[in-house]
């Protein structure tokens, strides 16, 4: 029933701690996902610096930023300056290249306050992989959601349970938020024995879930088996993400790269080196410098995006 299961490397940033989940060296993808971060939860202290990540580059994928509290302003090279608050998804495709930053608001800043959510990283189809850059932004309204007996359910991006997302997704996928009562039993999309998925896996925010006869808590990732069809019953109140979807097939991932082709890879290393990436216009007074390494494994851990 259970493929493996993944705990979140937890790491302080300075008043900000951050859960890396994938890439894992075991695991680097489930569906097309090759990137999921748990952003705090924090609570920031009036004056407090906040997310501050600077202008940076990506390629080959894009991003989904899902936030249960506080603010992020999202500023980037196509011209578009958006907050995201709770409920609310930012949908960011690069492409064949975009740069971005997110910050937190200065009056948000001076007021201090909580900040608790989910990136994600979704890598895109070898046809998509060169598409113009592009950002959607969908409040709560483009994502269904489900109400009854102690589970809420928000479908976040992607199609599961009859219905679909607002999010512009390339491929097959589904990312959903569950909020468990306890005692609450419910069961993810199908896999890919029930004509569903092939790849599904859950990861436990906060409280402690059952799968079969094993018990699961908050920052720990269950990838299940393709053909398992589980039931998951909340032992606590619980905050679960579900997400999954059909492979994509083997990606390159380098700092904030993603690609099925390493030239790609090199040659977006070569454009941010050289200055030939636009920044975005409300936000290019600085940026975040190429690394000055061969290779990384895996990207080092940020608030939101490596960094």
């Amino acid at each position: 029933m259970i493929e493996m299961v993944i705990e979140a490397r937890r790491k302080d940033l300075g008043g900000f701690e951050v859960g890396r989940v994938l890439p894992f060296h075991a695991r680097r993808m489930v569906g097309p996902f090759i990137f999921l971060d748990e952003m705090g939860p924090a609570e920031f202290a009036p004056g407090a610096e906040g997310i501050n990540v600077r202008p940076h580059p990506h390629i080959g994928l894009s991003t989904l930023s899902y936030l249960f509290e506080g603010e992020i302003l999202h500023r980037d090279s196509t011209g578009v300056t958006q907050p995201i608050r709770p409920g609310e998804v930012n949908w960011m495709t690069a492409g064949k290249g975009i740069v971005h930053s997110e910050r937190t608001d200065p009056l948000k800043k001076s007021r201090g306050g909580p900040m608790h959510g989910m990136q994600a990283w979704v890598a895109l189809p070898a046809e998509a992989e060169d598409v113009d850059p592009s950002f959607h932004h969908h409040g709560e309204e483009g994502q269904p959601s489900y109400e009854n007996g102690g589970l809420f359910a928000r479908l976040v991006a992607g199609e599961a349970y009859g219905a679909r997302a607002a999010a512009p997704v390339s491929s097959p996928l589904f990312y959903v938020h569950w909020e468990l009562a306890e005692g609450v039993r419910t069961a993810p999309p199908p896999g890919r024995g029930a004509g569903g998925y092939a790849e599904r896996a859950l990861y436990i925010v906060r409280g402690e879930v059952e799968i079969g006869d094993q018990i699961f808590r908050g920052g720990q990732m269950v990838v299940l088996e393709p053909t398992a069809e589980p039931t998951i019953k909340a032992l606590t109140p619980a905050t679960v993400m579900v997400l999954g979807g059909e492979p994509v097939g083997p990606r390159v991932i380098w700092w904030n790269f993603v690609s099925s082709s390493q030239a790609k890879i090199d040659a977006a290393k070569a454009d941010w080196k050289a200055g030939r990436m636009t920044l975005p216009k409300d936000d290019d007074q600085e940026f975040i410098p190429l690394p000055d390494v061969p290779a990384t494994p895996e990207p080092a851990p940020g608030p939101t995006d490596p960094v």
